[in-house]
């Protein structure tokens, strides 16, 4: 083989590496900083790229996975998490407490993120940890127990100012965990228990006192409604005696009518009007010391004077007796205070004892003395 042909040969191998190591091809969300003689020279995006063998080269970025640090020639340009450890933290009433966070950040200029910074991951993790013992040192226990996305949203507006000439953009901050001493854990135990007993003494409470509400007004509201029932009732009463009341004088009235019909009717003659009278006061004079005098007595005595007149004629004829010196007639005024004298029923009054006194006797009349 003659130095021609050594010559091609070497050629042609180093040819062969060049165009290995020259041609690169970065995926997709990721670039490559090319370095062209120790400086920086252009960023190699995702696809073909081509560079210049002994004079470009890549530039690595390390990069944190999990709890190891690894290096790579690509920088990825997506969004990324990092979580931390839990760190130990003083709140501002002096309790001790471990905080645990996670930031999710996205690298958006990759030169400064090589060239700003040694180490982008260590960098953030350092300045995560200082500043959430910042931020938890002003706040005391209770807040920092309820109070989270406070913490949240000032620690990542830090992070995210700090960050930025790292061509870094902190989109989000997170407390993974708080874990307060066992003590605490224990004050606070014995709290939530206290305060759930409270709650449900209250809550108790306020249904008793629901409960008797509830049972006072439908009390309340019963007693109304039967109230209105027996007002109700009471005007049905009313309405129905007064009812009942004005059916009676109608039928009263009826009553009335008719008889006065059937008399001129029948074209009653003045005595058995006067025999009708006599009975009706009979009737009404019923009772206890009680005597009801005529309006009309004229009529009345002049009716009962033709009565005793007919029955007189009468039983002349049937015994014809010797004729004889007769006192003269009693009148008819005479003849009707007799009548209403008999029918007057006079009580026997009564002595303190008990025993019926003797009755009074009953004045004499002038008939009375005629008859005599």
């Amino acid at each position: 083989m003659d130095f021609v042909t050594v010559l091609f040969v070497i050629a042609a191998v180093v040819v062969g590496f060049a165009l290995i190591t020259g041609i690169r091809i970065v995926p997709q969300a990721k670039v490559m900083v090319v370095e062209r003689l120790g400086k920086f020279h252009s960023v190699a995006t995702s696809g073909l790229n081509i560079l210049i063998p002994f004079l470009d080269s890549p530039r690595p970025i390390e990069m944190r996975t999990g709890n190891r640090f690894m290096r790579s020639n690509l920088v990825d340009l997506r969004e990324q998490v990092m979580g931390f450890e839990t760190v130990q933290v003083i709140t501002h009433d002096n309790v001790n407490m471990e905080v645990g966070s996670v930031i999710y950040y996205q690298i958006v200029d990759p030169a400064k993120a090589l060239y700003q910074v040694e180490n982008l991951a260590l960098a953030i993790e350092q300045l995560t940890m200082t500043n959430l013992r910042n931020i938890m040192g002003g706040l005391t226990l209770d807040q920092t127990l309820t109070s989270r996305e406070t913490v949240n949203t000032k620690l990542r507006m830090v992070l995210d100012e700090a960050t930025e000439k790292w061509g870094v953009k902190v989109t989000r901050v997170e407390l993974r965990e708080i874990e307060p001493p066992q003590a605490i854990k224990d004050a606070m135990a014995k709290q939530m228990t206290a305060e759930r007993e409270r709650r449900a003494e209250v809550t108790k409470a306020e249904g008793d006192k629901a409960a008797a509400i509830l049972q006072a007004e439908g009390e309340k509201i019963s007693r109304i409604l039967r109230a209105e029932a027996e007002r109700d009732a009471e005007v049905a009463r009313a309405e129905g005696h007064k009812r009942a009341v004005m059916l009676e004088a109608e039928g009263k009235a009826e009553a009335t009518r008719l008889v006065f019909e059937a008399i001129h009717t029948g074209r009653a003659t003045p005595e058995v009007l006067a025999l009708r009278y006599m009975e009706t006061l009979q009737e009404l004079g019923k009772g206890d010391n009680k005597m009801f005098i005529p309006y009309e007595a004229t009529a009345a005595l002049g009716a009962v004077a033709a009565l005793k007149d007919v029955f007189n004629e009468a039983g002349s004829k049937q015994k014809a007796p010797a004729p004889a010196a007769r006192p003269p007639a009693p009148s008819a005024a005479a003849l009707s205070a007799q009548a209403i004298a008999r029918s007057a029923v006079v009580p026997e009054p009564a002595t303190l004892a008990g025993v019926p006194a003797i009755p009074p006797r009953r004045p004499r009349l002038p008939s009375d003395a005629q008859e005599d």
